[in-house]
């Protein structure tokens, strides 16, 4: 008991100590789950499964086994007797993390990436002659998120999430075992949201947007969790810079925090997400996994969220604190490295629970939630034997790889990707931006001379995994650094892809590959019909410095002198065109303005497709529908917020001062020309926008949630005896394995039990909150917005219709996103659009309430192509 004496005595402390620092009012007892729409079924079998559980089988479901200590990113303990695998959790969001890659010397000499394919020799992809050059695992890349988002797609966003999860499902396929092994993804990512551009993690995400970031994460959640994994939306919550992201402090209001950074989890959570990742960060001076107030209150409460809350690696800082506050799972296991079990759970949980310091309810509220996410995807139908390693590229290898035991086949080398390539590629062209084009420069028609200028067009000399994790800038660009990474099966550059466009074409082709000989540069411009210059800009994840940046960009020029580049072929050919594959926004208005400059596409980071998508809109296979999903500044000071670089504070505080003006809202507030606003973007051809109509719907009512929770239940009955705690005799410990067991069957008595957190009684429930989202009237269509959409110009195109709205109000935004559509039409076709307005829409958050209220302002809607070029507008007439 002395571990948790102390804990309490800490948390005693830190809360005196914290008195004139932001703060948040603490919520106990930690909601219960009870199921639900969509849920019902998950938590029958829940139920009956955990009830059978004795209380060390317990403890181990929720407890990691430590770093390393088995073959994937997390494991959980398992339930022998019950014939039960532990749990794989896996990274990430553009593909499966860690599936090694796998070098292999060949007698062959075979061509371009993929042209053909010798799968006998587990070599698909980047070759070299002789020698095949660290390929993937048979997995794919995937667009990162903030390329998904420029798509503004939910058909292709739905279908991305479903091949990741097939991927994830599938990575133990083989003959006679169909389905895939890790059986909870670590994705998709909405924290960060994008407060700062220079934000390192940013590009994981789906954009600074709340609503375009909602719209994505619950197409990316349903489509994952329909191919059986369950998916865990991440990182919870304001989690919005790299720099001091272990300790650093976000501090906001309420109502900041409901109509930004919560909204999206909103919307992952009623698409039925399984799973939540709690994040390094405070909130308001308290940490994520072990802050009553955002799990409790907000997302277990309010969102009505029935699954379960996982820890980030190494986010959980206490026993006690975590377990009441609503954590339900730590991953890896490893923690409380001083003290007696090397993790703040596993046998220090079990002691808690001998001493009554957790509520058995507590303890079954846990398990209960993760089985329920487990059995809501069908995994009790799936799961099967793990059949890869995240440790070793070998096929033989440790599966305890931590403390070097367990010599067997790890690695089987299942090929998971089937026809996704052809999706990858038609994605990553349809998420390039066009933002100038000028005379027609676009697209290429046959053009009689090329030159391809720049490293970014080229590929990386040590091939496409030659860095770990992709902490590297060498050749093109097409994923940031960090945890949220895959292995490339290969990666198409663009300078590739152009050559063999301009052999089809009998176009001249030269191509310089550097960025620094300038005179080269120069030279093979001059002669070209067009000349394509290539820069970039990366970012990544704050474990490790790349070219001084750690993780957080220090700025927002172009990378590896990029501007220098361009400007140099700039001034030799008329007819530039740039290509920008970057994290993020760049500094880019010299370039926009530069009369030589013809053409600026935005490429992102579009996976291993790269060069065959950014070829079919250059030359117009693909009409560009992308749309930025952040606003382009003319200089870092426009965005109004920066990166905390720099403190001596052992909690850096950073203030959200800005409130709800963030990207294209804080622009509109202090009226600030951006280069390229929110939701730009050109297309081959031109619409025209008429007709709009705004059309109240019947019964557009909001009613408070009112009534009570039942009470919380207990599942099966619990051995209290300590000795019963202990590992079995003769029982034989893996070294550095978390076990579920005591080191000592002798207790002092409990310490005094808070009463708030172990009151099981029924409990209020919240005017917001509900089943899965919150209360269900948030949700109720007010408005169906319709509005005539034509192609005026003379090829085929997809316009990106954009709705927005107007609270009102003086302090709020001049208008925020609330609805976008992909319409393709044909020379002359015209379409009608439809959105509908929900009363979440309208209303605003009331911190005094503690509901979404509207407001006594005027509410205007607007349908355009962007956040500034809205071409129609209707004020509306609400109800009563």
């Amino acid at each position: 008991m002395r571990i948790h004496t102390a804990a309490a005595v800490f948390l005693s402390l830190a809360a005196g100590g914290s008195a004139q620092l932001a703060t948040f009012e603490p919520s106990f007892p930690s909601p219960w789950a009870a199921g639900g729409p969509g849920w019902d079924e998950a938590y029958a079998k829940a139920k009956e499964f955990v009830s059978q559980l004795t209380l060390l089988e317990k403890v181990n479901l929720t407890t990691g086994t430590g770093n390393q200590a088995d073959l994937c990113t997390g494991n959980t303990g398992s339930v022998p007797r019950l014939g039960f695998r532990h749990l794989c959790l896996q990274d990430g969001p553009v593909g499966v993390r860690y599936s090694k890659a796998i070098p292999f010397i060949s007698s062959y000499v075979l061509r371009l990436r993929g042209e053909k394919r010798r799968r006998d020799l587990l070599c698909k992809g980047f070759l070299l002659i002789g020698i095949c050059v660290r390929i993937a695992d048979l997995n794919s890349v995937f667009p990162a998120g903030i390329s998904a988002a420029a798509t503004w797609s939910r058909s292709l966003l739905r279908r991305r999430g479903e091949a990741i999860g097939q991927e994830f499902g599938g990575k133990g396929k083989l003959k006679e075992n169909p389905l895939r092994t890790p059986d909870i993804h670590l994705g998709p990512v909405v924290g960060p949201l994008g407060r700062d551009p220079a934000g390192g993690r940013n590009f994981e995400a789906f954009g600074p947007d709340p609503y375009l970031s909602g719209v994505a994460v619950a197409e990316t959640v349903i489509g994952a969790q329909s191919a059986g994994v369950v998916a865990s939306v991440k990182h919870y919550i304001v989690n919005e810079q790299e720099h001091f992201r272990g300790s650093i402090s976000s501090n906001l209001d309420d109502k900041t925090m409901h109509e930004v950074y919560l909204w999206p989890f909103a919307d992952a959570v009623r698409a039925g997400v399984g799973s939540v990742m709690c994040s390094y960060n405070k909130i308001n001076n308290t940490y994520g996994c072990e802050n009553s107030y955002v799990l409790n209150k907000l997302l277990k409460n309010e969102l009505g969220f029935q699954g379960f809350v996982v820890s980030d690696w190494g986010a959980q800082h206490s026993n006690l604190a975590s377990a009441n506050a609503g954590l339900d799972m730590t991953m890896p296991g490893d923690g409380d490295y001083g003290g007696e079990y090397g993790s703040y759970w596993g046998g220090q949980l079990t002691e808690s629970m001998l001493s009554q310091a957790v509520a058995q309810w507590r303890l079954d509220d846990m398990v209960i939630r993760i089985m329920a996410a487990f059995y809501k995807v069908g995994r009790d139908t799936k799961q099967v034997d793990i059949n890869y390693s995240s440790w070793t590229l070998e096929t033989e290898g440790y599966r305890y790889w931590a403390a070097k035991m367990g010599n067997t086949t790890v690695n089987q080398h299942v090929d998971v990707q089937a026809d996704h390539g052809a999706l990858i590629r038609e994605m990553g062209a349809k998420a390039t931006v066009l933002f100038k084009n000028v005379g027609k420069a676009l697209p290429l028609v046959k053009p009689e001379s090329i030159a391809v200028i720049g490293e970014d067009a080229q590929d990386n000399p040590d091939g496409p995994n030659g860095c770990v994790d992709r902490i590297c800038n060498n050749g093109t660009l097409a994923m940031g650094w960090g945890s949220a990474t895959a292995e490339y099966p290969y990666l198409i550059a663009p300078a590739t892809a152009l050559e063999k466009q301009a052999a089809a074409d009998g176009t001249a082709f030269t191509n310089v590959k550097g960025n620094f000989d300038l005179d080269a540069a120069r030279a093979a411009a001059s002669e070209a019909s067009v000349a394509i210059v290539f820069a970039n800009a990366n970012s990544g994840e704050g474990y490790t410095t790349l070219d001084g940046n750690f993780g957080d960009r220090n700025n927002l020029t172009l990378w590896k002198g990029g501007d220098e580049l361009i400007q140099a072929v700039a001034e030799v050919n008329p007819n530039t065109v740039v290509v920008i594959h970057s994290v993020g926004p760049v500094l880019i208005d010299h370039i926009k303005t530069n009369p030589n400059v013809t053409a600026i596409l935005w490429a992102g980071l579009p996976g291993q497709e790269s060069g065959n998508s950014l070829v079919d809109v250059l030359y117009g296979v693909v009409n560009p529908q992308g749309r930025t999903p952040f606003t382009w500044g003319k200089e870092a000071k426009d965005w109004g917020v920066s990166i905390l670089f720099n403190s001596t504070e052992p909690t850096p505080q950073q203030d959200f001062a800005e409130g709800a003006f963030i990207d294209y809202r804080y622009f509109d507030r202090e009226d600030i020309e951006p280069s390229f606003e929110f939701g730009f973007g050109l297309s081959y051809t031109n619409f025209t926008y008429a007709n709009l109509v705004a059309t109240l719907q019947e019964n557009a009512t909001y009613t408070p949630a009112t009534g009570e929770t039942p009470a919380a239940q207990m599942y099966g009955r619990l051995d209290m005896d300590p000795n019963n705690a202990l590992p079995p005799e003769g029982f034989e410990k893996i070294p550095k394995f978390i076990y579920p067991y005591v080191n000592d069957a002798a207790y002092p008595p409990p310490i005094d039990i808070d009463p708030p957190t172990h009151n099981r009684s029924a409990q209020p429930i919240l005017p917001a909150g509900g089943p899965s989202g919150g209360n269900p009237d948030l949700y109720k269509i007010w408005f169906v917005v319709t509005a005539d959409i034509t192609n005026s110009g003379e090829v085929a195109g997809t316009e990106i219709p954009q709705l927005y709205i107007s609270h009102g109000g003086p302090t709020e935004p001049k208008v925020v996103l609330r609805g976008f559509d992909e319409i393709s039409l044909e020379p002359g076709e015209m379409k009608t659009v439809a959105f509908n307005v929900t009363y979440r829409d309208l209303s605003n958050w009331d911190v005094a309430a503690q509901d979404w209220r509207l407001t006594e302002y005027p509410k205007t809607v607007y349908v355009g192509a962007s956040s500034r070029d809205l071409r129609l507008q209707q004020e509306l007439t609400l109800p009563g």
